[in-house]
């Protein structure tokens, strides 16, 4: 039924050469993607992934909106309750949707696409339309709704667009501080409540948010929020040994929760205590990352949502890998071997990325992007 509303109506698939497969049956099978490459993006990529993201973002129907309704006037369309982030088949990917427009807009010289992201983002982040979103949230019935990964990645776009030497871009950041203020509120009172972390390979993934918030408070110097993600994170993982990496993925994760994890610790300790607490947290990974414990893996049928996480998970490890390599010391046994699986990830999951079916193409390219821009940095 999904299959139906395959983006074949909206958009041409876009190839480009080494990078993007084509889905030509309900599997994608991977070409020489040896051209990917961390910090690189191909320009013809960056205007496929650009073009893929303009259409979903306005595309309402399908959508899923997981929410909690108190009385029946609350029943409404995807747009009329998320003026800004209706599209993408549900709100936490049209929020790093649209974070894929800004890092676009912003990163890529001469982007032909570049007028009508900036009419999308001007249309999309007017001050009405998020002031309404952020009064949707306001409603004590939804204190849960996309809670943390839908903030987290709120925060992310909110940090692409601060600083940003743009009269359009500094506008957009303005319109963003309704909404940014009662989540950063709603964060400081849910994490002292949490107890336990959350470890899955899906969105409630608690580490994967912390290290998201930590970015965050740093760029818009947050001392406050920088310090109480930091107290959450060293409670929940510090003395974390012998994770059981073989135990993943489960067959619909597009995250690592050990690899969120590790991700998340490189930006609180010193290289050398970080490299410490890894060789304690994953013991046998210099094994694990060659003999196929640790390795990209294949979805056998983009067509199911739930399936095509793995997609994301090639992706999301490929970042984690990276950044966990790039905090080890110099010397360190497992930088090289890190480093490569994470290029071998980043390959496998590309290869997804434009498949022609929605059920990945309305989010994919985030993970992409993200994954070959983002996952050099160094730790605040």
């Amino acid at each position: 039924m999904f299959e139906r509303y395959s983006i074949r109506r909206f958009i041409a698939l876009f190839v480009c050469v080494g990078c993007l497969a084509v889905a030509v049956t309900h599997t994608v099978q991977a070409e020489d993607s040896t051209a990917v490459s961390f910090d690189q993006l191909d320009p013809h990529a960056a205007s496929a992934w650009a073009r893929l993201v303009l259409t979903s973002v306005d595309t309402e129907f399908p959508n899923k909106m997981s929410l909690v309704y108190v009385d029946a006037s609350q029943v409404k369309t995807p747009r009329q309750n998320f003026p800004a982030f209706y599209g993408c088949f549900d709100w936490h990917s049209s929020v790093h949707g649209h974070w894929v427009l800004a890092r676009l807009l912003r990163t890529v010289p001469d982007l032909p696409e570049a007028e009508p992201i900036r009419a999308t983002l001007d249309r999309h982040l007017s001050k009405a339309n998020l002031e309404q979103e952020a009064a949707f949230f306001a409603r004590d019935e939804h204190k849960s709704f996309e809670r943390m990964y839908g903030w987290a990645w709120f925060l992310r776009l909110t940090m692409e667009l601060d600083g940003w030497d743009d009269a359009d871009g500094r506008r957009w950041r303005e319109n963003l501080r309704p909404l940014e203020q009662l989540l950063r509120k709603r964060i400081a009172a849910y994490l002292p409540l949490l107890s336990y972390p959350i470890r899955v390979g899906q969105h409630t993934d608690t580490a994967f948010a912390l290290g998201q918030l930590f970015d965050y408070a740093h760029a818009v110097d947050d001392p406050e929020l920088a310090a109480l993600v930091a107290k959450s994170a060293r409670t929940f993982y510090r003395d974390d040994k012998n994770y059981p990496v073989a135990y993943e993925p489960s067959g619909h994760d597009f995250f690592s929760s050990c690899w969120n994890e590790a991700d998340l610790m490189r930006r609180l300790l010193p290289a050398d205590e970080f490299a410490r607490w890894l060789d304690a947290f994953v013991p046998n990974a210099a094994s694990q990352l060659t003999d196929g414990t640790i390795q990209p893996v294949q979805v056998t049928d983009v067509t199911d949502g739930k399936l095509v996480h793995l997609a994301g998970l090639n992706l999301s490890r490929a970042w984690c890998l990276r950044a966990v390599a790039e905090a080890l010391p110099e010397g360190h046994p497992l930088k090289q071997p890190l480093r490569e699986s994470a290029l071998r990830h980043l390959q496998a999951g590309v290869a997804y990325v434009n498949s022609g079916h929605y059920e990945g193409d309305h989010w994919l390219a985030t993970f992409a992007l993200y994954a070959i821009t983002e996952s050099g940095r160094r730790a605040p």
